[in-house]
């Protein structure tokens, strides 16, 4: 992957590199690596292109009748044309050899009953998931006259979307798409962050692994282990039965041992912990919507669905971080809302997403002098306090950091 990213993608940091790779000059990637079914791994990646717009100033120049803006959609559509393939290259041109059977092999679809797994059954049409036919024809890309959007062309339905130098260099299945409008760049980000966030191991599989080990608990006997002893091997088993359930493909464990990426970024990100938020802002100015009036009727019949001995044990906002100093040692962090809260006078006027990105607090060192009785004076003794430091900091650090807004970059996966 690394070295696509240098090679294809020609991603340089300092970003002195105005050549760019395949798809241009490349601003910022984001890709994480995903196991197949069958333990294959896989990437996908988000690119910001140099220069792109987002998609509103895509379909307001789309729409607009200036000449200007009309040269820049024929450079646009030939830039994607260029970029984006979906035909097998025809044989036995010699020259393409090597390029037709890859994209026989690699980029042909067949459908298959994963293909409409989803399908309810008549009278409901039966169409490929993937929307791949064989009546999917378009001979030229354009846009849309109403709506601005990018409809891209088709020569064959049944030949998912390549970038011919990236399979030749792969040389394995891939896919590609240009995020030209603003569903299909909140679908993309949702399918990427469903990635990260998914869990390995099956809701059913932990319950009944669950089960299992409280079957196995049974075998102690109670005379022996008092109930606190019981119920930390009750929870080591819970754990145990449920390490032991998870499937993880031989590339999967390779790759961990190795300690190879399961991510790839050129930016480096803040994790803004937004429950500790919520729950605060939920306590202060509780929203009509969300808790209703006890006068209304719906109050009040909630309020009778309650059982009378119910108990109220609140929400435990607390929050819990865990990090790494800079010797590599894992700490305890403060909470970051605790931080905002005492932020200080001169950074009130600073939002909470400006506050967590911009902000660090570190530790500083100060002096404090104490005297003994009479003249005699002790060693300096150096104490520490946190101090919430901002734009000097991200100053310093800018150097490090790859230059740039992501806000106004065209994005393909």
């Amino acid at each position: 992957m690394k070295a696509f990213i240098s090679a294809l993608l020609g991603y340089d940091a300092k970003q002195k590199n105005l050549d760019g790779g395949i798809l241009g000059v490349v601003k910022a990637y984001y890709g994480c690596v995903e196991a197949q079914g069958r333990g294959t791994l896989h990437c996908h990646m988000l690119v910001w292109v140099e220069g792109g717009l987002n998609p509103n100033e895509i379909k307001k120049r789309a729409l607009s009748p200036d000449a200007a803006d009309v040269e820049f959609s024929k450079r646009l559509l030939a830039f994607l044309d260029d970029t984006i393939s979906n035909a097998i290259p025809p044989d036995p041109d010699p020259n393409l050899q090597d390029m037709h059977n890859l994209a026989s092999k690699c980029q042909s679809h067949e459908h298959s009953k994963t293909c409409f797994k989803y399908w309810r059954g008549p009278p409901d049409p039966k169409t490929c998931r993937f929307d791949l036919h064989e009546d999917n024809f378009k001979p030229t890309s354009s846009f849309d006259a109403e709506t601005g959007e990018i409809c891209l062309r088709c020569l064959d339905g049944l030949v998912n979307n390549f970038n011919a130098t990236v399979l030749e260099a792969m040389r394995c299945n891939m896919d590609i798409k240009f995020i030209g409008s603003g569903a299909s760049a909140k679908g993309i980000l949702y399918y990427i962050t469903d990635y990260i966030t998914k869990s390995q191991l099956k809701t059913h599989v932990a319950f009944a692994m669950l089960e299992l080990a409280v079957k196995k608990l049974g075998e102690f006997n109670p005379r022996e282990d008092d109930i606190s002893v019981r119920a930390k091997k009750m929870l080591q088993k819970c754990a145990y039965a449920m390490i032991s359930q998870q499937e993880l493909s031989a590339q999967q464990v390779a790759s961990y041992l190795m300690d190879f990426e399961d991510h790839f970024t050129s930016h480096t990100y803040r994790n803004l912990y937004w429950t500790a938020f919520e729950n605060f802002i939920n306590k202060e100015l509780k929203s009509p919507e969300c808790y209703p009036s006890k006068n209304d009727d719906s109050s009040f019949l909630n309020d009778l669905a309650e059982p009378q001995n119910a108990v109220d044990v609140g929400d435990d906002d607390r929050e819990i971080r865990v990090g790494f100093d800079g010797t590599g040692n894992l700490v305890s962090m403060g909470s970051q809302l605790a931080d905002y809260q005492r932020r200080g006078d001169e950074l009130s006027n600073t939002s909470v997403w400006d506050f967590i990105s911009q902000v660090d607090k570190v530790k500083k060192s100060t002096d404090r002098r104490s005297h003994k009785s009479g003249d005699e004076q002790t060693p300096e003794n150096d104490f520490q306090e946190e101090e919430l430091v901002g734009d000097q900091l991200l100053d310093d650090a800018a150097a490090e950091e790859p230059e740039g807004n992501l806000n106004d970059g065209s994005l393909l996966a």
